[in-house]
């Protein structure tokens, strides 16, 4: 029918969301520690994490896992080569 609206097509509607801010997070591991030991913290403490070297990191996305990959420096600045995307 002429005038009726039609539902707009996936690629106008994303469009949409293109300039929306996302926080992006790499996570290279993690640990536990007591309130102790977290205020003996300082310059040149090391905190062991429990993730070997060599394992993939975590990208997430608004705290949401969605790939994994590895740390690559370029230059003075360092990177994320992804190496999988996880499913949704």
């Amino acid at each position: 029918m002429a005038g009726e609206a039609k539902p707009s097509e996936p690629a106008e509607n994303i469009g949409l969301l293109m300039h929306v801010p996302l926080h992006l997070t790499v996570e290279l591991g993690a640990c536990k520690m007591s309130i102790a030991e977290v205020l003996k913290l300082g310059t040149g403490s090391i905190v062991e994490l429990d993730r070997p070297v060599a394992h993939p990191v975590d990208l997430l996305v608004n705290e949401r896992p969605i790939a994994r990959g590895e740390i690559v420096a370029v230059d003075e600045s360092f990177g994320l080569r992804i190496t999988e995307l996880l499913p949704p």
